[in-house]
């Protein structure tokens, strides 16, 4: 079997072949009148019509010998074949094509549309020229790159070769339409909020840290879409706005989550977490019909279906009917000694990261789609107090597969109420606790000047992965990958 060193010198080769004979290997510009998908739609009309046009694409397959040779080509909208035969072509070009041109060339054909004896829908070849000359091979037709660390790192090539890989793209980029058209329908307006902050506020999660030499200060990537910038927005006299953007969170990998990301989160004014259920729930159906069809779902071992209503969870009683622990009134060596006895790690031993702990070993039990609402104060500290249930607040998550997949509240809009929980997450910083969220007082004077009532709600590609059952590492097109030492 050849080397990929071999291999390679035999590509130069043909590329020197091709430049002997008067044809670059790497043109500007070739021939091309329609994409392959168009060909195929218009396939009938184009046969009747005997025009000779051109189209292009790489070369996924050749197959024959002698006077006849059958080949396939992929410009990233479909596949078509192509048939090149000595007696209506060239024989200088044939020649040149059989012995310079390789699988995974990239060539502009020209020619007459015909149907084979086989009924396939191909092209007579009348010319051809290079388009682009490959210099390395693509990976085996069969098996493909196996290797999963090389699959990302050369994501290039896991995709031309896997179809359904390249789809799920296309799917992936049909989600986010679905969501910015859903917004917009809505009255939303989409906006643009920085990436670059002094503070990390918006959620609870370790930040990356960089140095801004022009202000000699160091500043954070954002860990959610501009939540406190969009709630400025609301103070402003914006009534509805959204982003779509990137997050990054220095912290682990899992099939769940990564280091960078990209969310949704809107902002709307005069509206509650009862509003906010209402319209995700909308949002979600809409997303799932106009990107899949459907609204039955299959993923991490749960069935659901997102039609209809959707069932309520509460966040205290849940945890209780699961543990036996009312995580509002027990103390904190009573929550300790139950994920001791059910054999689940913690980290940290402050009552959030227990609270939260104990969550998250109760929600996997729960297939969704369901809304869990009234969430402890202490794990949520950009929410209104709920006065029905005091301790907890007007929050709610989405909840599907055992897994939360959207998260919105009643925003918190009390300036004294806001000081005291920060003044709290900055204790819990000083203790230690990474994840903490980082006050940010000038969002305080801002809700001093007066923010209306607002509802928030974000969620993100997790989701995404979810309805496809995939990890979301396999749902990004380059996940950063360790250099190769």
């Amino acid at each position: 079997m050849a080397s990929i060193e071999e291999l390679r010198q035999a590509h130069i080769e043909k590329m020197n072949r091709l430049i002997e004979a008067g044809m670059d290997p790497y043109p500007a510009r070739v021939p091309h009148d329609y994409p392959l998908n168009v060909v195929k739609d218009e396939f009938t009309a184009l046969e009747a019509s005997q025009e000779t046009r051109s189209i292009v694409g790489r070369i996924m397959a050749i197959r024959g010998q002698g006077a006849i040779l059958f080949v396939v080509l992929d410009d990233g909208t479909g596949r078509f074949q192509v048939v090149f035969k000595k007696d209506s072509l060239d024989e200088k070009k044939f020649s040149l094509f059989e012995s310079a041109v390789d699988i995974g060339d990239f060539i502009s054909v020209t020619g007459t549309f015909f149907t084979t004896q086989r009924g396939e829908p191909s092209m007579l070849v009348s010319d051809w020229i290079m388009a682009t000359k490959t210099l390395l091979p693509l990976p085996e037709k069969w098996h493909g790159i196996t290797d999963p660390d090389e699959r990302f790192r050369k994501r290039y090539l896991d995709i031309v070769m896997n179809p359904e890989l390249r789809d799920l793209f296309y799917k992936k980029a049909q989600f986010w339409e679905a969501t910015r058209n859903f917004m917009k329908e809505h009255g939303f307006m989409e906006v643009e909020t920085p990436t670059l902050e002094l503070t990390t506020g918006g959620a609870e999660a370790n930040p990356f840290k960089t140095h801004h030499k022009d202000f000699d200060i160091p500043v954070f990537l954002r860990i959610s879409i501009g939540e406190l910038w969009q709630k400025r927005l609301m103070a402003a006299g914006f009534p509805k706005t959204f982003e779509i953007g990137r997050a990054y969170r220095n912290e682990g990998t899992s099939p769940e989550h990564l280091q960078e990301f990209t969310n949704m989160e809107f902002y709307w004014a005069y509206a509650d977490y009862n509003d906010g259920m209402k319209l995700t729930r909308e949002l979600y159906q809409k997303i799932a019909q106009d990107v899949f069809g459907t609204t039955q779902f299959s993923t991490r071992g749960h069935t659901f279906d997102f039609a209809g209503e959707w069932p309520v969870v509460e966040y205290v009683a849940e945890i209780e009917k699961q543990t036996g622990i009312n995580v509002l009134t027990a103390s904190d060596s009573e929550m300790k000694a139950k994920l001791d006895e059910l054999g689940v790690k913690y980290e940290g031993a402050n009552r959030e990261r227990l609270t939260d702990t104990l969550w998250k070993y109760c929600r996997k039990n729960i297939a969704g789609p369901a809304f869990l609402i009234h969430h402890p104060k202490l794990v949520s500290p950009l929410a209104k107090e709920s006065k029905e249930r005091p301790g907890t607040v007007e929050r709610f998550q989405i909840l599907i597969a055992g897994s939360e997949v959207g998260n919105g509240f009643s925003e918190l809009n009390d300036p004294v109420d806001q000081r005291a929980r920060f003044e709290l997450q900055q204790k819990l910083i000083e203790e230690g606790d990474e994840e903490a969220m980082m006050p940010e007082w000038e969002f305080v004077e801002m809700l001093e000047h007066g923010m209306p009532p607002t509802c928030g709600f974000g969620f993100g590609e997790r989701l995404f992965a979810f309805l496809v059952d995939k990890p979301i590492r396999e749902t990004q097109l380059f996940p950063l990958m360790r250099p190769k030492e």
